[in-house]
């Protein structure tokens, strides 16, 4: 359907307009197309029962002793499909990676919707005071924070090198029949040598209401702090 001139528009602004439409059309059909082969894939690799460190519930009880739970413990049912979130704080990264910072803000307010469908958490390699002291300055209240300060979970799924530095994630965990945890899929910021820090823009919108504007993103950075 050709865009309506509602407001006096000029037929050359309108034949742009109708250009961009048809582009935006076949773009949501490729976005679809990349989640249909992502749908598709075979199940990947058992992995271990990975150990983590998790804090109550009231993430103002900044005090409250912690629990170890198991990477399995975290599927609250059966037939639930796991993500995780991988949060760039820790060890060599030393201060909250702003950027993780500004997806996580985004996804504590979906997380109850994202919650009907699949499990979700966020894990990251800082100690969890440090990590629920970061959670309560944020007002992250509907996400699960789990600390793998002690586990090789965050450098076996590609988020952490061996020397400590750091790198957003995010993965997907299936249960198979016999209930070992599978690893699905995970994708990084950078898709390629010359593709840095795209990998993972559909988990905010920022990015996409910046697109929509005529000076679109530019060279705009987020801080934890404006």
């Amino acid at each position: 359907m050709r865009q309506t001139n509602l407001t006096g528009e000029p037929a050359e602004y309108l034949d742009a307009r109708e250009e961009l439409r048809r582009a935006e059309i076949d773009l949501m059909r490729r976005r679809e197309r990349v989640a249909e082969l992502r749908r598709r894939l075979p199940l990947g690799p058992a992995v271990d029962d990975y150990a983590f460190e998790e804090g109550p519930e009231d993430l103002d009880a900044g005090d409250s002793p912690a629990r170890t739970v198991r990477l399995s413990e975290l599927f609250t049912g059966p037939g639930r499909e796991l993500l995780v979130y991988h949060l760039m704080y820790g060890k060599k990264q030393t201060e909250p990676c702003p950027m993780c910072t500004m997806w996580i803000d985004g996804l504590n307010g979906i997380a109850h919707h994202v919650r009907q469908n699949a499990d979700f958490a966020v894990v990251a390699a800082a100690d969890l005071p440090s990590l629920r002291a970061h959670a309560r300055n944020r007002g992250w209240t509907n996400v699960r924070l789990l600390s793998a300060e002690d586990s090789t979970f965050k450098q076996d799924l590609g988020s952490e090198d061996t020397e400590g530095n750091q790198d957003s994630t995010v993965s997907v965990f299936v249960r198979d029949d016999g209930g070992s945890v599978r690893h699905f899929y995970s994708v990084h910021p950078r898709m390629a040598d010359d593709i840095d820090e795209r990998g993972i823009d559909l988990l905010t919108p920022v990015w996409h209401l910046l697109d929509l504007t005529r000076r679109g993103r530019g060279d705009w950075y987020p801080t934890l702090s404006y």
